[in-house]
């Protein structure tokens, strides 16, 4: 006797997962990423959205996923967000540096940064999810006045520097050590953000 045909959306394998990458990817560089849901992915991909969300967890997640970011630039900056303000830029130079670095993540993200500079559709992404992921985020985080714009201005040398360093290989960025970067763009990058810099402490543990 023949087994009744299953009904309802597909539950999890390897190709259900290849089939929402394949529908995210397309509609992220089609749509825009502020445009793009889950439920949206999950609807044309014929899965129920808690599948999307077991898989990937969040629409970043997704969209690091969909572009094979094994390390999301705007996830890595969502945990550098957490702690003290006075050491943001520190945390989130050794936190993109690390990944930038990294033998296995390095490569989707240079790969990523190479398409943005190739195809109008990558660009235009990539820079939806720069200003939404990032550039908004860093700008609730430090508030006050001109937020966002001191938020756009930290994310542009940061991108300059990630350039400099990982695609220019322009001397002597390339071959700074990941504690002479902090060094030396630290204090500046502060400075944009127009957060104070800890001053450094004496023998007697007082700054």
């Amino acid at each position: 006797m023949n087994k009744p045909a299953r009904r309802g959306r597909r539950t999890g394998s390897p190709d259900t997962r290849a089939q929402i990458l394949a529908v995210a990817r397309r509609r992220f560089l089609s749509d825009g990423y502020d445009a793009v849901t889950l439920r949206a992915v999950a609807a044309e991909a014929d899965v129920d959205l808690a599948l999307v969300s077991y898989y990937f967890g969040s629409k970043k997640g997704l969209f690091g996923a969909a572009l094979a970011l094994s390390a999301n630039p705007a996830e890595i900056l969502l945990h550098a967000l957490d702690g003290d303000l006075a050491t943001l830029p520190q945390r989130t130079l050794r936190a993109l540096l690390a990944a930038w670095e990294d033998p296995q993540a390095g490569a989707p993200l240079r790969g990523m940064l190479a398409g943005a500079t190739q195809d109008e559709a990558t660009a235009a992404l990539v820079k939806e999810v720069i200003e939404r992921e990032m550039i908004d985020k860093i700008a609730a985080r430090i508030g006050g006045r001109d937020a966002h714009r001191r938020a756009g201005a930290f994310c542009a040398q940061m991108a300059g520097l990630i350039v400099t360093r990982f695609v220019l290989r322009l001397e002597p960025v390339a071959s700074m050590s990941a504690d002479e970067i902090v060094r030396l763009f630290g204090p500046p990058l502060g400075l944009v953000l127009g957060v104070r810099p800890q001053r450094p402490l004496t023998a007697t543990g007082r700054p």
